[in-house]
């Protein structure tokens, strides 16, 4: 039976299929949908746990129990999973165990584009690289597989291009059927990682990594297709696709696990042709590996790195590929002859600008706008009120990677910075990575303010739920963790919970805080203008002939509110217009507008009622 799916849809789809059981992770753009699919099935259980390094220890536990788990995360939710990958790659496990990491090459919703094949092979775990909807499905279900013959947790790589991409998935409506373990394992040799222990263990890892070696030689899904023999690919995941577009007539060595790699048959296939490239998204991962084999790959006489400290010599080491990209450098290498002025890889394609800015109605606005008019020093975090860094808002100083604003904040006020630092965090994130470094603050006595931003749900990844919505995953209804209590729980003895739309209050607090020494935080609370109930309250408000033009409301950044066409009679400036398909009615604007110009929700009401009488 055949179904479109996305790549992630697949990877949840394989996972079902395998038996496993157990799935936990955290909400992570371009791998969220894998858990959102996988808490769909029968006879499976998912979580979105608070962390990556969380979830993974969670699917450690289950994998120890004998229940085939998986965990799932972006590329940099492993950094935040590293202790956990490293300790389960020493000590095996029971049941099968996958680890997704889906890489963001182009960085479309990531602050770097790391390769995390390079933590495959740091770990010293196979990594698998699908190339298709199709193989995601298929090389999940191969991981589980693998990781019990050879008590290894397997990686499966993904990327954006692969996760987001749909195909046609042949699939199977059966679930295996994973034999039950009668007793949780008494082995403390094997799972306790007290010094003595590893060092026992680390031998037996790289006796692992060779076998798996040699199991790579005979690994289904590496595979050569014999072509012209003019010209040999070493290649694997989405790269792939791109090789069989540019260089249809090419023999290709297409590489499933990236690592550890099969050398012998690189080497046979090397020798069977007459030169040899590597064509890979990001690192030269696999090109290094091949050179240190000893194959001598072709060189081109202008590399299109040389200006850099690495091999990768034909291809980009940044960004995303495409068809276009890998043509050109295959026409700057000698290797095709093709009219490059043909196929520009950039289309000139005129198109509206459409400048990052928070959603109108997004409850972070006002606290972005009384920030930049104490123009204090404001470390930012992951998330949607990262967006707080653009224009006219501008208040985003550093933004570094989850939970990052309070601990920056706290080293900046520990240095000895004369300005007040405000930190500002997500209810999600605070929950992620922002409690320690917020007990950290408590307990050095730090100068910092922190705001959290509750908007009562993870907003930048697509509304998932988190410990302060009272919902799991999968719709449970749950604990309602209340952050106030918290933060009061952390040490922090100053604490004021607000309506996010309050304008006045968040400003006078601030203003009354940076004249007081201490931490403190400042919780505004409001849903994200998106959820549907708030959907429901939208109301959108007007703009009086009192509006001078005085750009005041402009001011806030909400892309509801336009400069009209019709100018004051006096100032000559353009007056404001609210657009009534975008407007909530948040009041923002309202509230700040010095002319009283712009009508409240009441006011709106008051006079449709009269309209209408």
């Amino acid at each position: 039976m055949k179904r479109i799916l996305s790549g992630n849809e697949a990877v949840a789809r394989g996972a079902w299929e395998a038996g496993c059981s157990v799935a936990s992770g955290y909400p992570g753009t371009p791998s969220t949908e894998i858990m959102e699919t996988f808490a769909r099935y029968p006879n499976a259980y998912a979580e979105w746990a608070t962390n990556e390094k969380v979830g993974l220890d969670v699917a450690i536990g289950a994998a120890y129990a004998g229940k085939r788990a998986i965990s799932t995360m972006k590329h940099v939710g492993l950094n935040v999973a590293a202790d956990a990958l490293f300790y389960v790659a020493m000590t095996g496990v029971e049941a099968g165990l996958v680890i997704v990491s889906a890489d963001d090459p182009s960085m479309h919703s990531s602050q770097n584009e790391q390769d995390n094949r390079q933590f495959a092979k740091f770990s010293r775990i196979p990594c698998l690289d699908p190339a298709d909807s199709q193989e995601a499905r298929d090389f999940t279900i191969a991981a589980f597989d693998l990781s019990e013959q050879f008590d290894t947790p397997v990686m499966l790589r993904m990327t954006t291009r692969i996760c987001h991409t749909s195909s046609p998935v042949e699939v199977t409506e059966q679930q295996q059927q994973i034999p039950e373990k009668r007793k949780y394992p008494r082995n403390p040799a094997k799972y306790v990682m007290i010094p003595a222990n590893a060092r026992r263990r680390h031998p037996v890892i790289e006796e692992r990594v060779s076998e798996l070696s040699r199991f790579a030689e005979n690994f289904p899904y590496n595979r050569i297709e014999y072509r012209s023999k003019s010209l040999g690919i070493i290649t694997g995941g989405v790269a792939y696709q791109y090789a069989r577009e540019v260089f249809p007539d090419a023999s290709i060595l297409k590489l499933g696990m990236v690592y550890p790699l099969p050398v012998e048959m690189i080497g046979t296939f090397s020798g069977s042709v007459d030169k040899v490239i590597v064509l890979e998204e990001l690192d030269p991962f696999i090109e290094d590996q091949v050179r240190l084999i000893g194959i001598e790959l072709y060189k081109p006489a202008k590399p299109i790195n040389s200006d850099f400290a690495h091999t990768k010599s034909i291809f980009p080491i940044t960004g995303e590929l495409n068809s276009a990209i890998v043509r050109h450098a295959a026409h700057r290498a000698g290797l095709i002859n093709v009219d490059i002025k043909q196929e520009p890889i950039n289309l000139n394609v005129s198109l509206p600008a459409r400048p990052p800015t928070l959603c109108p109605g997004c409850p972070h606005r006002s606290s972005f706008y009384v920030l930049s008019k104490l123009k204090v020093p404001v470390n930012g975090d992951i998330g949607c009120y990262t967006l707080g860094v653009a224009p006219p808002l501008s208040t985003i100083d550093t933004c570094g990677c989850m939970g990052a604003s309070i601990g920056v904040a706290h080293g900046a006020a520990v240095a000895g910075d004369q300005e007040r630092h405000v930190a500002v965090i997500g209810d999600s994130t605070f929950f992620h990575t922002g409690i320690p470094a917020l007990i950290n603050v408590a307990y050095n006595r730090s100068n910092v303010i922190t705001i959290i931003m509750d908007n009562r749900v993870t907003g930048m990844t697509g509304h998932q739920q988190n410990p302060g919505t009272g919902f799991t995953l999968q719709n449970q209804a749950t604990v309602e963790l209340d952050i106030e209590k918290l933060v009061l729980a952390c040490g922090i003895e100053k604490v004021l919970t607000v309506e996010a739309f309050q304008v006045d209050i968040i400003e006078k607090t601030l203003k009354q805080w940076m004249k007081e020494d201490g931490p403190a935080v400042l919780i505004t609370r409001e849903e994200c203008a998106l959820l549907p109930s708030a959907r429901k309250r939208y109301l959108p408000l007007q703009v009086t002939d009192q509006c001078n033009g005085c750009t005041v409301c402009f001011r806030i950044g909400c892309p509801a509110i336009l400069k009209s066409k019709e100018l004051d009679p006096k100032y000559q400036r353009p007056l404001a217009v609210i657009d009534q398909e975008l407007c909530t009615g948040c009041e923002i604007c309202a509230q700040v507008c010095p002319r009283d110009a712009i009508l409240f929700r009441n006011q709106v009401i008051a006079l449709r009622k009269s309209e209408v009488g």
